[in-house]
């Protein structure tokens, strides 16, 4: 009886802060994901997930589940030969469950249960897909949840026909899914200790592949854009669209012609190769800046390719899909805002309409900050890791943008595998940036913001 007097006499006001806490939707997201990792790390972890020859340390199961959460592809692993096939299905769920976020798969199962989506959800959904409009939310995750069984689905058939012919009908059919979801999630895992280097010449793979990878990374903001105009509840592409659209092809045809001329005569790469399969294996790279499969040995690059191909990383894909990187969109943004300043224009446009001035400094800003994290990630490792310095830059690289390329260990993994157990770490944060760096952000950031009551004089600062 004592103690049930004392916790009447408990004061509510030592706990109110407890349930005046609540965590913010971006909050929720980033959370979820970590915890997720969590778990893939567990379950990779467990003795029948890796063959009784092969002894996975945590922090390689930790870098494994990282990499599929994040849809990365980078490896420290060999999937095929050094997972068994139960390690290979978590690895395939959590590539999944992250390239779609946590939150779709949350809101689609309450869909299917019949449950109402209340506002905090819809800002949760919002927040993670990247969306605009809560109301639109919902209506986004169907169209996501069609778009993406359809294609994957088809990729899959497609797919499994194609490996019917090397394999039988059972090992087919599983590498047809496996490879499926990868692309269309812009992963890079592959059940092939080459990646894709033995299907070099094969046209039905690369196609398949390179288109997944393009849906996948051009966004379900396009998808449902160009949905609206079909069915007629729009009659005219948004900005948004057409900018992803035209920026995607500029990069296709500047990615192959660049890759094609700097690697024309390098006898490690494109130089045996003939015209048709030099424009075929720098295309798929080109495409594959977001996704991470290679046809042909990365390491065997030119010093200027890998640059070259560093830059395209560093753009990624599009606002809204499966891909990092800093978006299309934010690479037009920031050469139309160059382009307005030469030509002393005193507003950004793009067909024929306006940009706000707030996106554009935004645009600046995510630029410098993905580049001076790169360098600083990168300068890190030079001074820990005895490794060549452009090798450490297009591995940091090719995790913030959520790639998976690398230049390798000459065993079938990713660079990382050389690196220390604190390279490894760095590499791992460069993945949960690259991948859920905005919703990491909202973890430190305030709910209101403070608006000054007045405004220092204006000073003008000569630059250039």
């Amino acid at each position: 009886m004592s103690v049930i007097n004392q916790q009447k006499n408990l004061n509510p006001t030592k706990f109110a802060y407890l349930r005046s806490f609540r965590l913010l939707p971006g909050q929720i997201v980033t959370l979820a994901a970590a915890l997720l990792i969590l778990v893939g790390t567990f379950f990779l972890m467990l003795p029948f997930s890796t063959p009784s020859n092969v002894e996975l340390r945590f922090i390689d199961a930790l870098f494994t589940a990282t990499s599929a959460v994040c849809v990365t592809g980078l490896i420290v692993m060999d999937t095929p030969t050094e997972f068994t096939l139960f390690g290979q299905w978590v690895i395939l769920l959590l590539i999944q469950i992250g390239g779609l976020g946590y939150a779709l798969m949350a809101t689609f199962i309450l869909l299917a249960l019949g449950h109402r989506i209340g506002l905090r959800d819809r800002m949760m959904l919002a927040e993670s897909l990247n969306v605009t409009d809560i109301g639109e939310s919902v209506r986004y995750v169907k169209i996501v949840a069609v778009v993406t069984m359809a294609l994957e689905g088809l990729g899959a058939i497609l797919l499994t026909l194609r490996f019917s012919q090397d394999m039988d009908w059972s090992q087919a059919l599983y590498s047809g899914i496996f490879h499926s979801i990868s692309a269309f999630n812009n992963a890079g895992f592959a059940l092939f200790s080459d990646s894709l280097i033995s299907y070099q010449s094969d046209i039905s793979i690369n196609l398949i592949v390179t288109i997944l990878v393009v849906f996948g990374s051009i966004g379900f903001l396009v998808f449902q854009d160009a949905w609206d105009n079909v069915t007629g509840k729009r009659f005219r592409f948004q900005t948004h669209t057409k900018l992803v659209v035209v920026v995607t092809l500029v990069l296709l045809v500047t990615g192959t012609l660049g890759i094609t001329i700097l690697e024309w005569n390098n006898p490690r790469t494109l130089g045996p190769l003939s015209l048709g399969e030099r424009l075929a294996v720098a295309h798929f790279h080109t495409v594959s800046r977001t996704a991470g499969f290679n046809t042909i040995e990365i390491g065997e690059m030119q010093d200027a390719t890998l640059y070259f191909l560093l830059l395209l990383m560093t753009i990624g894909g599009s606002p809204g899909g499966m891909s990092g990187g800093i978006k299309t969109t934010t690479f037009a943004i920031i050469w139309l805002a160059i382009w307005a300043v030469l030509w002393r224009k005193a507003d950004v446009e793009v067909f024929h309409r306006r940009i706000p001035k707030d996106l554009v400094v935004r645009a600046f800003v995510l630029c410098i900050l993905a580049f001076t994290t790169i360098t600083l990630f990168t300068l890190a490792l030079a001074f820990t890791e005895e490794r060549p310095f452009l090798g450490l830059m297009f591995e940091v690289t090719s995790a913030m943008g959520i790639v998976g390329m690398s230049l390798g260990d000459g065993a079938n993994h990713s660079l990382s595998a050389l690196l220390s157990d604190f390279g490894k770490l760095v590499i791992i944060l460069s993945m949960l940036l690259g991948r859920f760096g905005p919703l990491l952000i909202g973890l430190f950031a305030v709910q209101t913001t403070t608006h000054s009551r007045y405004r220092y004089p204006e000073a003008r600062v000569l630059i250039g």
